[in-house]
């Protein structure tokens, strides 16, 4: 299809300026373009016409299965986005007095409190901006916990090779070194490399419980038990927590810190560079460190209050608010007993494509699996050349958005299968249906899956080249 600048035609407009209706202030010459900027010039109907044709080339949970796993790509209830467009909502100002928005504060207060309960915690911030975001302001707070200490020589963060690949790298930002520590042929932690591993440079544990592999850790208290005794603290990636809440807590597992992706969990749309927002829930001793300014109740009114060795600000303002206001609308709309009802729906759905799908494909821990398992195309691979990225680009050809390609990387040809507690029986049938199908394709001709997919806009495009030297301006003709 064709740019914006090639769709430009001199003169042309979108849209009618009305008069200015307030005196004209004038800059200085110094701060002024010395030539207008080339923008394009497009009628109305053809710019609907580009956005139109562009959206039809785009998936999303509205056109069709969307198991990318990890990352939890859901259908949201609209309500909530409706609650989010609120005038009250959208037409206030973080300047503004607080004593003018008492109702949204109202809804950090109140959320605040549901999240505690869900992640056995005692004190919460929302001002990080997504999961990664979170992950580095939990460990600012270890951080700081430990220079409060003495502790300075604590300076190594344990990471399990299943871990997201965030991790590490918010670690060594957070000014840590990671340990990276091997899992055991159960898919968990291995126990005798944590021992290993621990020491007085501990600083912490980094651990999501279920995993990558989406197994749930039966070693659990044991893995927390050893970091604790060896002076560490334990941070909890809620990245998979739709797998578990309302029925398990972080806080009960022996973890100290945790974030939580509103825009995974609790409703938010997730991807296409989207609002994030990843609240960061801690235990009481480590309260006194949180980003300020903090919502509390005073007198009967909500209040703003830093702690008192805070980090500091971590983003503007507090948080992104819009993806809070989703986010509670969600959990008062489901309510204390729904939560367990969609973890529990999550694993069953993703339990029922496991066994439907383990006879055929390779899946590396076939018995059970949490909210996602993960499928090893490698032997496939070897035996018809098809490798995870050929079955992935196949499935566009479906209508389905491929699941996670080689992650986690202790499975090399991986595909991370997430289905969600929103998607139905038939929906999954028809993934199982035509997962048999690219499987026959492949054992009769899997060189032809190389050029898949074939009825796409966009085949197979350099990837590679796209992501080290993207090309992001228009070249204008001479």
């Amino acid at each position: 299809m064709k740019l914006l600048f090639e769709r430009s035609k001199p003169g042309r407009r979108a849209a009618l300026v009305p008069p200015c209706d307030v005196p004209e202030v004038p800059f200085d010459a110094s701060m002024l373009r010395g030539a207008a900027p080339r923008l394009p010039e497009i009628a109305e109907v053809d710019l609907g016409r580009h956005y139109t044709e562009l959206m039809k080339q785009t998936h999303g949970v509205n056109d069709g299965f969307y198991p990318l796993g990890s990352c939890t790509m859901k259908y949201n209830p609209r309500v909530d986005e409706e609650a989010a467009a609120l005038p009250g909502f959208t037409d206030i100002h973080p300047l503004q007095p607080v004593s003018t928005v008492q109702g949204c504060l109202g809804v950090m207060h109140d959320i605040d409190l549901a999240l505690r309960e869900v992640c056995g915690m005692d004190a919460t911030t929302l001002q990080p901006a997504a999961g990664a975001h979170g992950e580095y302001t939990g460990l600012l707070l270890i951080r700081a916990w430990l220079q409060d200490r003495g502790e300075t020589g604590r300076d190594k963060i344990i990471v399990p090779d299943t871990a997201h690949g965030t991790n590490p790298a918010s670690a060594t930002m957070a000014g840590f070194t990671v340990i990276s520590i091997d899992s055991n042929e159960d898919g968990g932690v291995d126990l005798d490399a944590l021992r290993e591993a621990v020491g007085p440079d501990t600083a912490g544990l980094m651990l999501t419980n279920p995993n990558t592999l989406g197994l749930f850790d039966p070693n659990i208290l044991e893995i927390t038990r050893i970091v604790h005794e060896a002076g560490g603290l334990c941070y909890y990636d809620g990245a998979n927590l739709n797998a578990v809440m309302g029925r398990v807590r972080p806080g009960d597992m022996g973890f100290d810190c945790v974030h939580i992706n509103l825009h995974k969990t609790f409703a938010t749309p997730h991807g296409g560079g989207g609002p994030g927002s990843g609240p960061v829930l801690c235990k009481e001793f480590l309260a006194r460190y949180l980003p300020g300014p903090l919502v509390v109740e005073q007198d009967g009114a909500y209040a703003f209050e830093t702690p008192a060795k805070s980090i500091g600000q971590v983003r503007g303002f507090y948080g992104n608010f819009l993806v809070v206001v989703r986010a509670l609308t969600y959990i008062r709309t489901i309510g204390g007993d729904g939560m367990p009802l969609t973890s529990a729906n999550a694993v069953l759905n993703a339990n029922y494509l496991l066994h439907k799908l383990r006879d055929r494909y390779a899946v590396p821990f076939p018995d059970s699996c949490m909210h996602e398992f993960v499928m090893d195309i490698g032997p496939l691979k070897d035996k018809t050349g098809a490798s995870a990225m050929d079955v992935a680009k196949r499935m566009l050809d479906f209508g389905v958005h491929p699941p996670t390609m080689y992650f986690p990387l202790i499975v090399h040809e991986a595909l991370m299968v997430e289905p969600t507690e929103t998607e139905s029986r038939e929906t999954l049938d028809g993934f199982v249906d035509m997962m048999e199908t690219i499987l026959a394709e492949a054992e009769e001709d899997g060189a032809r899956l190389h050029d898949a997919p074939f009825d796409c806009a966009i085949g197979r495009p350099d990837e590679v080249t796209a992501a080290r030297k993207p090309h992001l301006r228009y070249d204008f003709e001479a």
